[in-house]
């Protein structure tokens, strides 16, 4: 019964939930909770079933198997479900590798403005405003959100891959590396085509 009830509000949260939380909603003690997330874990398993329970985030959350990832991602990348546009993705990424970093470095780094991407990470809860640069004007420094590791699937930022883990060729990863390091010649302003007339709703 316990396990069944720990499913159910897993199932709906959108976050990770505290165990601190469970106790506090199913009215048991911690290592009955504890317990039962154990068993919930290994049944989800041994049945084969499409979803994981994992300790993430300081809490337990539920993701996808991930050996359905193939069909997982034919239907988030659909247009019907892509949440973010390449240029979205790559300002996180920047952000995600680099921060604390000033909006005029993340600008510097893409080669084009990045107002309104930024503003609509920050709105989905990815970024955050970290603090101040301590030099004149004082910019203010961004960084990625607690949301941001929930959403992709990370404790910490440790656990970023490193690029030679990413699938591209060698010159591919030669270019991120170089746009990282904000060594690559940068674009004229608005000559990127994810920048051009994209809906501020959709990055």
């Amino acid at each position: 019964m316990l396990k069944s009830i720990l499913e159910s509000l897993l199932f709906v949260t959108d976050e990770p939930l505290q165990l601190k939380k469970l106790v506090e909603i199913t009215s048991r003690n911690e290592s009955e909770v504890k317990d039962a997330l154990a068993e919930l874990k290994e049944d989800l398993v041994k049945n084969g079933r499409g979803i994981r329970l994992k300790q993430i985030g300081g809490g337990y959350r539920l993701f996808t198997e991930a050996k359905n990832r193939a069909y997982v991602e034919k239907l988030v990348l659909s247009s019907d479900f892509r949440r973010l546009t390449q240029a979205g993705l790559e300002t996180l990424a920047i952000i995600a590798y680099r921060q604390p970093i000033t909006r005029a470095e993340i600008a510097g780094i893409r080669g084009v403005s990045v107002d309104s991407v930024l503003a609509n990470l920050m709105a989905k809860g990815l970024v955050k405003e970290t603090g101040k640069e301590d030099v004149p004007g004082h910019p203010s420094l961004y960084g990625t959100t607690e949301r941001f590791l929930e959403s992709f699937g990370l404790d910490s930022l440790d656990e970023l891959p490193e690029l030679e883990g990413f699938e591209p060729d060698e010159e591919t990863k030669r270019k991120i590396r170089l746009r990282l390091a904000g060594t690559e010649p940068a674009v004229e302003k608005g000559s990127d085509p994810d920048d051009q007339g994209s809906d501020p709703g959709s990055e």
